[in-house]
C-alpha cells in the first residue's frame, strides 16, 4: 500500500438526474415489499425533461398477477395498483423539490412499462421441495471498511456526502432558499502515513436561482458572493478543521453559472452512480448497480453483507482496512466464494479472518445464501428508498433501516478468532 498520495472521490444530490431515477426505482421496491415481503422488482427508471419512465420485470400478486384473468383487461394489474405506482414516482420528485418548468412533480408525463417476472428466472430463484432459494443473478460483490472516519468509511466520499446532505437541508428549510435540489461535490485530500492530513481541493457545483451567478444573461456578483460563501461555509463545517489550510484550493461553482440542472438539464437513469453509491473509488466494485432491485437480486443484498462483514472486521480492531468479496451464480444458494484482503494491515492472517467470517456469518446470519443474508440482515422490508442517496454506506442505522451498518458482529468474531 502507498501511504503518501493524492485521493479524490464526489458525490452528488438527491436532485442530480441520476439520483432521482434510483430514488423513484427503490420507493417502487419499497412500495411492493410493503404490499408482499416476497416481492420481486427489477425497476429501472429513466428521467429527462417533464418526462419519468419506468420499465423492468416485477412480482408482486396483490398489485400485479398473471394468474387473475379478471384483471386482464387492466394489463393484470389490480384496480387502483398503476395510479399507486404512479403516485409513489410523482411523489419523490416532490419531496425532493423539483417543481421547475422542464421538470414538475405535478405536470410531468409519467410511462409505466413493468411487466411481469420472467418465468426461466423464477424458476431459479425460488425455493422448492429440493433446493434453497438460489442467488437472482450471478455476479461479484465488494464491500469495505476502513478506519479513516468514525463510520468507518473513506474519508473523501464521507466528505462529499456530508457536504451534500447538508446542503440540502438548508434548501429544504429556507436557511438557503437559493439552492435548487441538483448538485455535485468532489473532495481531494492529501494522505501520510496511510492517513487524511489535509484538503488540497474542494470542488462544489450546485443549482441556483437566477442571478446567483457569475457568467450569463442575469449574473450578478453579489448574489453570487453569497452563494460562495454559504458553500464555504457549509465546507469549514463538515470537513475537520484541521484539514482546511491556506493552501486549500475552492471551485465553487466553476462553470459561472448553474441555473438549468436535474433531468431538465440532463437525462438520468437509475444504476449510473455505482461509485457514489458504494466507496468513491476507494476499493474494487463488482459492477452491479443496487437501487430498484429486490433483496433477492445479491448485487445488492451481497455487497450489504459484505460491507456489514468488513466493517465489523475494522470495528473490532483486526485490521484498518478490509475488503471482502463474494461470488454466485444465478439460482445457486451457496457463494462460489468469499475473499478476504486486510491490505497488510490486519492482526491475524486474512485466511484465518476468512474462516472466522464464515463460521460467524454461519452462526448469525445462517449462512451467506441470499436467504440467510435477507433474513438475517432483516432486507424484506421496504428499508430501499432512504438509500437511494447519499450512499448506501457510512449511513446510521436506526431501526429497520441500513441494518448492515450495525456492529453487532465484533465480539463474535473476536471469539471466533480466539
Amino acid at each position: 500500500m502507498r501511504s503518501d498520495f493524492l485521493f479524490t472521490s464526489e458525490s452528488v444530490s438527491e436532485g442530480h438526474p441520476d439520483k432521482v431515477s434510483d430514488q423513484i426505482s427503490d420507493a417502487i421496491v419499497d412500495l411492493m415489499l410493503s404490499k408482499d415481503a416476497q416481492s420481486r422488482v427489477a425497476c429501472e427508471t429513466m428521467t429527462t425533461t417533464q418526462k419519468v419512465v419506468l420499465a423492468g420485470e416485477i412480482r408482486c400478486k396483490p398489485m400485479y398477477d398473471e394468474d387473475r384473468p379478471e384483471w386482464k383487461d387492466n394489463g393484470y394489474w389490480a384496480p387502483g395498483a398503476k395510479e399507486e405506482i404512479e403516485q409513489a414516482a410523482r411523489q419523490v420528485v416532490r419531496e425532493i423539490g423539483y417543481e421547475q418548468k422542464g421538470f414538475h412533480w405535478d405536470t410531468l408525463e409519467f410511462e409505466n412499462n413493468l411487466h411481469g417476472q420472467s418465468a426461466h428466472i423464477a424458476q431459479g430463484v425460488d425455493a422448492g421441495e429440493s433446493k434453497d432459494e438460489g442467488a437472482g443473478d450471478q455476479g461479484i460483490m465488494f464491500g469495505f471498511a476502513c478506519d479513516e472516519t468514525p463510520d468507518l468509511m473513506p474519508a473523501t466520499l464521507d466528505y462529499s456526502h456530508k457536504i451534500l446532505q447538508r446542503m440540502a437541508r438548508d434548501r429544504k428549510s429556507g436557511l438557503a432558499d437559493f439552492l435548487e435540489p441538483d448538485a455535485k461535490s468532489q473532495v481531494t485530500l492529501r494522505f501520510a502515513g496511510g492517513k487524511p492530513v489535509a484538503a488540497t481541493a474542494i470542488v462544489v457545483s450546485t443549482q441556483h436561482k437566477r442571478g446567483y451567478c457569475i457568467k450569463g444573461e442575469h449574473a450578478d456578483p453579489k448574489l453570487y458572493a453569497e452563494l460562495d460563501n454559504y458553500v464555504r461555509g457549509v465546507i469549514a463545517d463538515v470537513l475537520p478543521r484541521e484539514l482546511l489550510t491556506n493552501e486549500t484550493i475552492y471551485h465553487i461553482n466553476p462553470t459561472g453559472s448553474f441555473e438549468i440542472g436535474g433531468p431538465d438539464g440532463d437525462a438520468g437513469l437509475t444504476g449510473r452512480k455505482i461509485i457514489v453509491d458504494t466507496y468513491g473509488g476507494a476499493a474494487p466494485h463488482g459492477g452491479g448497480a443496487f437501487s430498484g432491485k429486490d433483496p433477492t437480486k445479491v448485487d445488492r443484498s451481497g455487497a450489504y453483507v459484505t460491507r456489514y462483514l468488513a466493517k465489523n472486521v475494522v470495528a473490532a480492531g483486526l485490521a484498518s482496512r478490509c475488503t471482502i468479496q463474494v461470488a454466485y451464480a444465478i439460482g445457486v444458494s451457496q457463494p462460489l466464494s468469499l475473499y478476504v484482503d486486510t491490505h497488510g494491515t490486519g492482526t491475524v492472517a486474512d485466511e484465518k479472518l476468512e474462516e472466522a467470517i464464515t463460521r460467524v456469518a454461519a452462526d448469525r446470519l445462517g449462512g451467506l445464501t441470499p436467504r440467510g443474508i435477507r433474513e438475517g440482515l432483516g432486507l424484506n422490508k421496504p428499508i430501499y428508498r432512504k438509500t437511494a442517496a447519499y450512499g448506501h454506506f457510512g449511513r446510521q442505522p436506526s431501526g429497520d433501516d441500513f441494518p448492515w451498518e450495525k456492529t453487532d458482529l465484533v465480539d463474535a468474531l473476536k471469539a471466533a478468532l480466539a
